[in-house]
């Protein structure tokens, strides 16, 4: 009697097991079927913006998709993001995608914010005795490796007719981190983004050495998307183009509301924001030559002193028109 009674039970655990596999792979087709861009973004930037204005929604409800929103701490995690494939469509700065195209990530280029040469500086503070960048060899400069203001920083100093071995390059974790070492005097000059840059600026004395100098560096950031995404789906690819376009556009005409959303989603002081928000325009530029030379310019100086290990051709992240 008590095998019957373990066969009954044997049974029945099979008969729950398979009904419970079955389940899941309705489950799992049905959300297959279902018509949803993913798409990835950094709080304050353009896409957060997009996000809040629900331009994108309308567009693509007409298409008959929905919008899932999908938020990550910083460029490199969102573009890890798009070739594992957990996203379709995100936005990330110049660096961020040197860098994983020189991993040999799969992913293309499909837009650009406006140049925002403004947006990066390098530091000193007003006290230091320091008036321009010939100054700092033998100095320290702070900076997160292989970022936007890190660039400009290497660009600043070649300029001066330095090599980027005259200075002591501090690579810090994070923009909290870059700020502590500079106002402790734990390094002598900082290279720094938006917007904290801006906040460094409010809130100590401090000198930007790079200010009104042209480098020819326009630091943008980039709009990137899953490679097979946007083999199978390049017109909403555009149609998010157009509405994150469309979100731009009104955000240069109300400033005002874009600093306050952009304080409190960062939790930074609005006159902060403010600095930082007012020394840029809002718009989505397509992929062009001038953009691609550029990139590839800095791909170039990345390789050289050695940021990324192989040499790159960005082309081969340009989908051919």
């Amino acid at each position: 009697m008590r095998k019957g009674f373990y066969l009954i039970v044997f049974a029945a655990i099979v008969l729950f097991s398979l009904a419970g596999c079955s389940g899941e792979k309705a489950s799992d087709s049905a959300e297959a079927s279902e018509k949803v861009v993913r798409v990835g973004f950094q709080k304050g930037n353009t896409l957060n913006i997009l996000k809040e204005s629900g331009i994108l929604e309308k567009k693509l409800e007409a298409e008959g998709y929905r919008v899932e929103w999908r938020e990550f701490v910083h460029g490199g995690t969102l573009l890890e993001g798009l070739f594992t494939g957990h996203i379709d469509f995100g936005h990330a700065a110049d660096g961020s995608g040197i860098n994983a195209q020189a991993g040999n990530k799969p992913f293309v280029y499909v837009g650009a914010d406006l140049p925002n040469p403004e947006g990066v500086g390098l530091l000193v503070h007003k006290d230091s005795g320091i008036t321009s960048v010939d100054q700092l060899k033998g100095k320290k400069i702070g900076a997160l490796k292989g970022g936007n203001h890190h660039y400009l920083a290497i660009l600043a100093v070649e300029d001066a007719g330095l090599s980027i071995d005259d200075v002591e390059w501090v690579y810090l974790q994070d923009a909290a981190q870059q700020r502590t070492a500079f106002e402790t005097n734990k390094i002598d000059a900082l290279a720094t983004y938006d917007p904290f840059f801006a906040g460094v600026e409010v809130d100590l004395k401090t000198v930007n050495l790079t200010e009104g100098k042209d480098y020819g560096y326009p630091n943008r950031t980039f709009y990137y998307a899953n490679e097979d995404f946007y083999k199978k789906n390049h017109e909403l690819v555009e149609l998010i183009l157009e509405a994150t376009d469309e979100s731009d556009q009104w955000a240069n005409e109300n400033k005002d509301e874009v600093v306050k959303l952009v304080s409190n989603m960062l939790g930074i002081d609005e006159k902060v924001i403010e600095r930082a928000v007012d020394r840029r325009q809002y718009a989505v530029d397509r992929i062009d030559d001038s953009i691609i030379e550029a990139q590839q310019k800095q791909a170039d100086t990345y390789y050289e002193i050695g940021l990324i290990p192989n040499k790159i051709d960005i082309r081969d992240r340009v989908p051919k028109k």
